[in-house]
C-alpha cells in the first residue's frame, strides 16, 4: 500500500469527494446527515466548513495523490470534555487496502498531539464489520453495544461503541 496522508481539504477536492461520497454503500455506514445523493455543491459546502474550523478537525485522506476518503473528530464538552469521537469513510474503490487502518492511526497521532483527551471512541453500525476491524487494529476495544439504538434505512439497528483509552 502507498503512503496514506491526512491533509486539509482544498476546494479543488470537491469533484473527487463527490465522486466517492455519492455511493449508497458509503451512505449505509454513516449518519444520515451525509447527503444522499452527494453532489459537488455538498462537497464544496463541506470543504468550506472544514476550512473555517479552528482547530482543524476534519481531513481529506489522500493516497497516491488522490482523495480516497474523509476522517474527522468531534470534541466533546462539559463533563465529557476529555472525550473525542472519530468518524471516517473510504471510497468503495479503495476498500480492503489498509487505507482506513492507516488513516485512523494518523488521526490518533494528531488527536494526541493537539488535544488534551483521555478517551477516543467511534460508533459503528452493527453490519459494518470492516470498520470494527480497523478500530481493533488501532488498539480500540468494544466497550458496549447499544441495542436498537440507531435507525438507518428505516431499520432499527445496534450501535457498537469502540474505545481507545489514552490513560490506564
Amino acid at each position: 500500500m502507498s503512503q496514506v496522508i491526512l491533509r486539509q481539504w482544498k476546494r479543488e477536492d470537491a469533484q473527487q469527494l463527490a465522486l466517492i461520497a455519492n455511493n449508497r454503500n458509503i451512505w449505509n455506514n454513516v449518519r444520515d446527515r451525509l447527503p444522499s445523493p452527494y453532489t459537488v455543491m455538498d462537497a464544496l459546502q463541506w470543504i468550506n466548513h472544514c476550512l473555517s474550523e479552528k482547530p482543524h478537525l476534519n481531513f481529506a485522506i489522500e493516497c497516491e495523490h488522490k482523495v480516497v476518503g474523509s476522517i474527522g473528530c468531534v470534541l466533546k464538552d462539559d463533563v465529557y470534555r476529555k472525550n473525542v469521537e472519530i468518524g471516517y469513510f473510504i471510497g468503495e474503490p479503495y476498500w480492503g487496502n489498509g487505507i482506513a487502518t492507516a488513516a485512523v492511526k494518523e488521526m490518533l497521532v494528531y488527536i494526541q498531539k493537539q488535544f488534551n483527551v483521555i478517551r477516543i471512541y467511534a460508533e459503528v453500525f452493527e453490519h459494518n464489520k470492516a470498520s470494527m476491524e480497523v478500530l481493533r487494529k488501532n488498539g480500540f476495544y468494544l466497550e458496549s453495544i447499544r441495542r436498537k439504538a440507531a435507525i438507518k434505512n428505516n431499520e432499527i439497528i445496534d450501535d457498537y461503541i469502540w474505545v481507545k483509552l489514552l490513560v490506564s
